[in-house]
């Protein structure tokens, strides 16, 4: 069968509208700010959205229809062309004019990676600064999410695109409309990200720098508006706690928020996946805090030292980290791969967790770990017992052989990816350390590695092939790898 190819670009062009939109409102903020990028940010909103316009009138007579192939190419055709379109506002303002470090930037802002190669944040116009937290908004729940709300207005079928990007092994739905879905979700994530700009305001921080970190939280994207990122903070823990629990409830599966906003409490007491994140939440931060309480011997910021022996100080930056990194977040309160041995192998390891399906967090994702160690336990009883049928369940059901696979397959395909990922940097150059810290922290769109990558440090370092390589790595995790390894694959080329 062929390919669709006036449909792909069609929804390619009204992507392009909707990132033209949201550089129009950059621009607003801009010139609200009169940071003397306004002009700048407009010339690129109407390049972006004159562009979307040409390509959806050249393919108006389409096929009304969106196909499993047609799909996998709009979802990753998507995510490049908001990346490549998103470069403008920093070409054009010249807060960064190399386009490789501008494509670094974007693209790990829409996977919500939040790795930098900015030096200097915090003397770029408040319109960059807002556009660059808004590009990891947009990425958090998924312009394509956002899309499949508008397509049935248009007389295209959205739930192929639904399937592919969405995170985790299934696409859960609210709703038997997908559309009715993918909207519900949007509510969520609004109203959340509303409320954690009011708190953090009344925190203390400015409205600006409320509004941008509540864009970084809800997407786990972590850009921050200051170079200290959260460890500006570290002498108001009132904002810290506000944004710790806003990333745990980010990292969790927005299907549960909308079930506990209905109500049905319970059913969210009785998840498995819920149950088994936030035990692991709370285990891990006990962990980093008793370490740091007992061994950290070096100042938990250059910003705000903590005094050794701080009981209140160790466990919130204890349990501020572990849900920065186990949610795939990013903020930092400081450089933790400084305070032991132990927490740098500790901390690399969350970078493999991943919050919850469902949720915005990149990462393997809970689930997988819950069912690939069921899986795995099971194998002895399997073993014991030849002709036994013994499934592995999931809360209370049945999961199918085909999703067990389909996860086996994942995780095997994400180690080999991280392998070959720090091969390629240590290959560019990296010493060990970097090359496995920022291929984990690329391919789980987390933000801080270790090494020469570290929480303190940034990623302009590394060599153009470096910044491009990790940008694929960043697009791939946030795909959740099937959809973007799929494409080069023969089978899928072929006519059918």
């Amino acid at each position: 069968m062929e390919l669709n190819s006036r449909i792909i670009f069609y929804v390619l062009g009204m992507l392009l509208l909707f990132n033209g939109g949201f550089m129009v409102l950059a621009s607003i903020v801009s010139g609200i700010y009169q940071d003397g990028a306004t002009l700048d940010i407009s010339m690129a909103a109407i390049v972006t959205l004159m562009l979307g316009v040409l390509i959806m009138f050249y393919t108006r007579d389409h096929e009304k229809e969106v196909k499993a192939r047609e799909g996998y190419i709009i979802v990753t055709g998507g995510w490049l062309i908001m990346s490549a379109s998103g470069v403008l506002p920093y070409l054009f303002t010249g807060a960064i004019p190399s386009i490789t470090d501008a494509f670094f930037e974007t693209i790990s802002g829409y996977t919500t990676t939040g790795a930098s190669i900015l030096k200097e944040i915090e003397g770029l116009p408040e319109g960059i600064l807002f556009w660059r937290s808004l590009t990891h908004w947009i990425g958090g729940m998924g312009i394509i999410v956002l899309a499949v709300a508008i397509l049935p207005l248009l007389g295209i079928g959205g739930m192929q695109l639904f399937a592919a990007e969405s995170p985790g092994p299934s696409a859960d739905k609210l709703h038997p409309r997908i559309t009715d879905t993918a909207k519900r979700l949007w509510y969520i994530y609004v109203g959340y990200t509303v409320a954690e700009t009011i708190l953090l305001k009344l925190a203390g921080m400015t409205f600006f720098d409320a509004m941008n970190h509540s864009m970084a939280t809800l997407s786990t994207g972590g850009f921050s508006t200051k170079n200290a990122s959260i460890a500006h903070w570290n002498n108001q823990p009132l904002i810290q706690y506000i944004i710790i629990v806003f990333m745990f409830l980010a990292g969790a599966n927005f299907v549960l928020s909308y079930f506990a906003f209905k109500g049905k409490i319970q059913k969210v007491l009785r998840d498995e996946e819920f149950k088994f994140y936030s035990i692991l939440i709370f285990v891990f931060a006990i962990i980093a805090s008793i370490v740091i309480y007992f061994r950290a011997a070096v100042p938990i910021s250059d910003y705000h030292p903590m005094v050794l022996g701080d009981l209140e100080s160790s466990f919130r930056h204890g349990l501020f980290q572990v849900i920065a990194v186990s949610t795939t977040t990013g903020f930092v309160t400081a450089d933790f791969t400084s305070w032991t041995p132990f927490l740098t192998v500790f901390f690399f390891g969350l970078m493999f967790l991943g919050g919850s399906a469902g949720s915005t967090a990149g990462g393997i994702k809970v689930m997988r770990h819950i069912l690939i160690i069921k899986n795995g336990l099971l194998e002895f009883k399997r073993t014991l017992h030849p002709n036994a049928i013994i499934p592995v369940r999931f809360n209370n059901k049945t999961v199918s052989e085909h999703i067990v696979y389909n996860i086996i397959a994942f995780f095997v395909l994400y180690m080999l990816l991280f392998i070959v990922g720090a091969s390629v940097l240590g290959f560019l150059g990296l010493d060990f350390t970097s090359a496995v810290g920022g291929a984990a922290s690329s391919l789980g769109n987390v933000g801080p590695a270790l090494g020469s990558l570290n929480p303190l440090s940034n990623f302009s370092q590394l060599p153009d092939l470096g910044k491009w390589w990790c940008g694929f790595l960043m697009l791939a995790g946030r795909l959740e790898l099937f959809t973007v390894l799929i494409l080069f694959t023969p089978a899928f080329w072929k006519k059918i």
